[in-house]
C-alpha cells in the first residue's frame, strides 16, 4: 500500500474496538503508523485479534480517556460511538479532526485517484435489503463490485483492492462525521423515527441522512416520501414509487390485471415472481433497480436478477411450519418505519395479521404506529422494555414475557392461513444479544411447537 501523506506526523486515536476498530488497527499498521486505541468497555470485543498486530497497540479500556482525546490531532469514531458525549467533545483539542472509517475510505480514494466508483445508500428502511439486491444484481451481470459499510466488509480491509463499484450502506451514525463522499449514485430510501436517543430529533436525523446526496452524480429518491427527497432535485435525478413512473423514472404498472416493476411504461418483471414478499420489498426492488441503472448496469439483466434473490435473513421472511399459519420473521425490524412498512406490505382483507411487538424503542414515539395498528393488524402481542407502551394503542392486546409465550398466544389466535408477523418496532438489546438471536429464537419456537 503507498503510504499517505496526510496521515503522516499525527497523533491518531481510534475510539471503539470492535469490527471497524479492528479494521482501522490493520490499516494504520500497514501504513506503519503509531495510534492509540480507547474503548470505554472494560472487555471490548477484539481485544484479542487486536493483541496479535505487530507492533503492539496502546489499548485504554474502561473509559474515554480525556489525556488521549486531547492529544489526538486525527480521531477515527466506529459507528458505535455517540460522538457528541460531552466526554469525547471537551477534551479535543481546536483543529482536531474527527471521521470514521468510511470517511477515511474516501479521503484514501481520493489521494490514489482510483477508478472504483461508490454506490451509496441509507434511509431508516431496507438499506441491507436494497445493497444486497445490488450485490447479487451485480454478481449476475458479471460486474466487478464489493458491498461495504454498514453490512458486508469493513471498507478499509478492501482499500488495496480494485473494484468497479463499491456498493455502500450507510447509516446515520456513519455519515455524520463523513464530507468526502463523491458517490456515482445515491439514495435515502426513506426517513422515519429511529435513533432519536442519540440525534434527539427527527429533523437533525433527516439532515445527516440527506448529506448523502452531497457531491453525488445522480440523486436517487423516493418520490412518493417527500422528506427523503433531495432539497434541490438535479435535472438527472432518476425516481422511484410503487406508483406509475414517468419516462426515466421507475414505478409499478398494471398489465392485463397483472402488476409489474417497470421503468417508465417498460414492463421488466412480474411483482408475483418477486422472491420478497410485501409491497415495502417491491419499493425496495425497484430503488435498487434505479442505482443500477444510474450506475450504468444493463436494466435487463438486472431484472432478471431480481427473481433469484434469497433474501436477507430475519427480513420478512417466511418461517417453515406445518400448522397452516404463516409465521413471517422481521426481527430486523428494530424502528417503527420498518414494522409499518411490513405491516402495510402483508396486510390484506384475506388472512388475520397477528403481530408480535415490543423491546427496546430508542426513545422513539409509538403514536406513530397507532393508525396502522387500528386499521391493518387485528391482534397485537407485545413484550419488552416498551412493549407496555405499544400495548396501550390497539384495545385488547396481550402482553407476554418470551417470545415462546408471544408464539403460544399467537397460535391460539391463528387459523389456517392466517399472518402471524415478529416484527418488533425496537431493539432487541433489551432481552437478547442481537435482532438475530431474537429472529433465531423465534423461528425455533414457531418449528417447535409445529
Amino acid at each position: 500500500m503507498k503510504q499517505l501523506g496526510f496521515l503522516q506526523n499525527k497523533q491518531i486515536l481510534v475510539l471503539g474496538l470492535g469490527a471497524t476498530g479492528l479494521s482501522c488497527a490493520r490499516f494504520l499498521t500497514k501504513q506503519g503508523l503509531a495510534f492509540v486505541i480507547n474503548d470505554s468497555r472494560q472487555n471490548p470485543p477484539g481485544k484479542q485479534q487486536l493483541s496479535k498486530l505487530k507492533p503492539q497497540v496502546q489499548l485504554i479500556t474502561g473509559r474515554w480517556d480525556a489525556t488521549a482525546i486531547a492529544k489526538a490531532d486525527l480521531i477515527i469514531a466506529s459507528p458505535g460511538v455517540d460522538v457528541n458525549l460531552p466526554e469525547i467533545q471537551q477534551p479535543r483539542k481546536a483543529g482536531s479532526e474527527l471521521i470514521g472509517d468510511v470517511e477515511l475510505y474516501c479521503q484514501v480514494l481520493q489521494q490514489q485517484t482510483s477508478a472504483t466508483k461508490l454506490i451509496a445508500v441509507t434511509g431508516s428502511n431496507g438499506k441491507s435489503t436494497v445493497v444486497s439486491l445490488l450485490a447479487h444484481m451485480a454478481g449476475s451481470c458479471n460486474i466487478n463490485a464489493e458491498l461495504a459499510g454498514n453490512i458486508g466488509v469493513p471498507v478499509l480491509d478492501i482499500v488495496d483492492q480494485h473494484f468497479d463499484f463499491v456498493i455502500l450502506e450507510l447509516s446515520s451514525f456513519q455519515l455524520e462525521t463523513m464530507h468526502s463522499l463523491k458517490a456515482q449514485a445515491a439514495t435515502v430510501l426513506n426517513i422515519s423515527d429511529d435513533h432519536l436517543d442519540r440525534h434527539n430529533t427527527l429533523e437533525h436525523y433527516s439532515a445527516i441522512k440527506h448529506t448523502i446526496y452531497n457531491n453525488a452524480k445522480v440523486q436517487v429518491f423516493n418520490r412518493q416520501q417527500l422528506i427523503a427527497q433531495p432539497q434541490e432535485i438535479a435535472a438527472n435525478a432518476i425516481s422511484f414509487g410503487l406508483d406509475a413512473a414517468e419516462n426515466g423514472h421507475f414505478g409499478i404498472a398494471n398489465i392485463n390485471g397483472k402488476r409489474f416493476l417497470c421503468f417508465a411504461d417498460l414492463p421488466l418483471i412480474e411483482c408475483d415472481n418477486l422472491p420478497l414478499v410485501g409491497r415495502h420489498n417491491q419499493e425496495n426492488c425497484l430503488a435498487a433497480l434505479a442505482l443500477g441503472y444510474a450506475s450504468g448496469w444493463p436494466l435487463a439483466a438486472m431484472a432478471q436478477a431480481l427473481g433469484s434473490f434469497e433474501g436477507l435473513e430475519h427480513r420478512c421472511k417466511q418461517v417453515p411450519s406445518s400448522d397452516g399459519i404463516v409465521w413471517v420473521n422481521d426481527s430486523k425490524a428494530t424502528n417503527i418505519g420498518a414494522t409499518i412498512a411490513a405491516i402495510e406490505g402483508l396486510a390484506n382483507a384475506q388472512q388475520q395479521l397477528i403481530l408480535i411487538a415490543g423491546g427496546d424503542g430508542k426513545g422513539a414515539d409509538f403514536n406513530e404506529l397507532k393508525p396502522v395498528l387500528n386499521q391493518r393488524v387485528d391482534q397485537l402481542i407485545t413484550l419488552g422494555q416498551d412493549g407496555a407502551e405499544i400495548g396501550t394503542l390497539k384495545a385488547g392486546s396481550i402482553a407476554v414475557n418470551n417470545l415462546d409465550e408471544a408464539v403460544s398466544v399467537a397460535r391460539s389466535l391463528a387459523k389456517t392461513n392466517d399472518i402471524v408477523l415478529l416484527s418488533p418496532a425496537c431493539a432487541s438489546i433489551d432481552m437478547f444479544e442481537n435482532y438475530m438471536q431474537r429472529g433465531e429464537l423465534f423461528m425455533t419456537a414457531v418449528r417447535e411447537a409445529s
